[in-house]
This record gives C-alpha cells, sequence and structure tokens, in this order.
C-alpha cells in the first residue's frame, strides 16, 4: 500500500473524557481521507451526551502535524480535485468550532501549515518546548488560505500575517505561547501530559451546559466559516494548477 494511504484516526473514552488521535507515517501530514474522518469523529463525539470534554493529539512523540499530504498536493491537475483537497482542513476547523463541547489540544512537536491550523481551531492548546510552528505555503506558491482565519483568530493578524509572510523560517514554541497559540509549554512529554489530564480532569467535572454557552461566546462571529472556508479552498485550488507552484512542487519533490 502507498505511504499516502495510510494514517489512522482513533478515538477512546474513559471518565467522559474522549481523546481523539490522528496519525499518519510522513510527519503526520494528512491526506483528505484521514482529514475527513477526523472531522466527521470530532462532529460525532461533540455530539455524544456523554462526553465532556475532547482531547485532540497526534499520534508519536515528533512532529504535530506535517500539514497537508505533499504527495497529494503534487498529484492535483484540475481545480475541483485542488478545491476538495484544501477543504480537508477546512472541514476539521469547522468541526472544531461547531463542537460543543471544549477541545483540549495536545502539541508534543512542530507544527506546518494545517498543523498550526489545528493547534488554533482547538478551544485550549498546551505543547512542549519542541512545539516551532511554521506556514510553509507561500514557499510553494500558494497560501494559509483556510487556515488563515482560525490562525488569525488566535493571535492576530500581525502574528499570522508574519508567518505568512516568512515562510521559509520556524517560529519557536515560546514564541508561539506569547502570541497566545499556546497556553503554556512543558520540557517534555510527560509533562505535558500530566497536565492535559488534570485540566480534561477538571472540566469533566464543570458544568457541560456552562461550557457549551462559553464555547458559543468564544466563537462567536464565525458563523460564515463554512462560506468563507470554502472559498479560501478555491483560492488555493486555482493557485496550485499555477505553473509556478507546479515547478515549485516538483522542484521540492526532487530534493
Amino acid at each position: 500500500m502507498e505511504v499516502k494511504n495510510l494514517g489512522s484516526v482513533i478515538f477512546t473514552i474513559n471518565n467522559q473524557i474522549a481523546t481523539i488521535e490522528f496519525g499518519h507515517p510522513l510527519s503526520n501530514s494528512l491526506p483528505g481521507k484521514i482529514l475527513n474522518q477526523l472531522a466527521e469523529t470530532i462532529t460525532s463525539i461533540g455530539n455524544n451526551n456523554e462526553i465532556r470534554v475532547i482531547i485532540l493529539k497526534s499520534s508519536g512523540e515528533k512532529t504535530f502535524c506535517a500539514g497537508a499530504s505533499f504527495d497529494e498536493l503534487a498529484s492535483i491537475k484540475d481545480f475541483e480535485t485542488g478545491k476538495t483537497f484544501f477543504s480537508g482542513f477546512a472541514k476539521v476547523i469547522n468541526a472544531c468550532r461547531k463542537c460543543p463541547k471544549l477541545i483540549i489540544g495536545r502539541v508534543q512537536g512542530k507544527a506546518v501549515g494545517g498543523g498550526v491550523g489545528i493547534a488554533s481551531a482547538v478551544d485550549y492548546c498546551l505543547a512542549t518546548k519542541h512545539a516551532d510552528v511554521k506556514l510553509s505555503e507561500l514557499a510553494v506558491g500558494i497560501g494559509p488560505f483556510v487556515v488563515g482565519p482560525a490562525i488569525e483568530r488566535k493571535i492576530g493578524l500581525s502574528a499570522m500575517s508574519e508567518l505568512a509572510i516568512n515562510a521559509t523560517e520556524w517560529r519557536s514554541a515560546k514564541w508561539a505561547k506569547n502570541k497566545g497559540l499556546f497556553t503554556e509549554t512543558f520540557e517534555s512529554i510527560e509533562e505535558l501530559d500530566d497536565e492535559v489530564t488534570k485540566l480534561a480532569n477538571k472540566l469533566a467535572e464543570s458544568n457541560p451546559e456552562a461550557m457549551s454557552m462559553l464555547k458559543k461566546v468564544f466563537w462567536q462571529g464565525t458563523d460564515h466559516w463554512d462560506e468563507l472556508l470554502s472559498e479560501r479552498a478555491s483560492m488555493s485550488g486555482k493557485l496550485v494548477l499555477s505553473n509556478f507552484t507546479v515547478n515549485a512542487i516538483n522542484s521540492f519533490k526532487s530534493k
């Protein structure tokens, strides 16, 4: 089986806490099939009245998420396929936005592109000191259009612009914490997991109705995001067919 077709989304439920874990052997870069599955899982668990809080994490100890599948990106030959491809992270972001449960993000390592989008779409994000971030889209001739609204909402236009424009440079986990993407950073994964568990247990004992209302307050003013992110996916779907982007992708693949 081709590596690009691998990947998984699994979840466990314990003491009214749901833990969703996504993974892929290529640095947790996610093909469309896995993104769809992740969005559907978040939606389904969000509608489960037996669950009070969600933890969202990725597999492994290194990269949190390297963004969308580069192999799948390179295979795009028409606009509709491109739009569908870039709609993958839009579905995940909108699933997080609409989910009536508070979502804790657990970021153990580096996040690129859509990975930064996921970290921005959760309601409370904790990370290790190794969780550097980068928006690399402009380097291949497109832009972080789909994830942009979630990132801008979380860290502001200035910080998002810094990431988007300087697309080849990493920003440290400390930078991300100072900008508000991460609430706290930790020396080790063990310390990170201890804090995630502690917070999840506290929330599991909180009033679910109050938490749902609080979530609506947090996301007020984003009701138009279904249409907005669809429009952004169209922008990227068009750009990915340009000669500049095709050449850039081929150049990256040949390295």
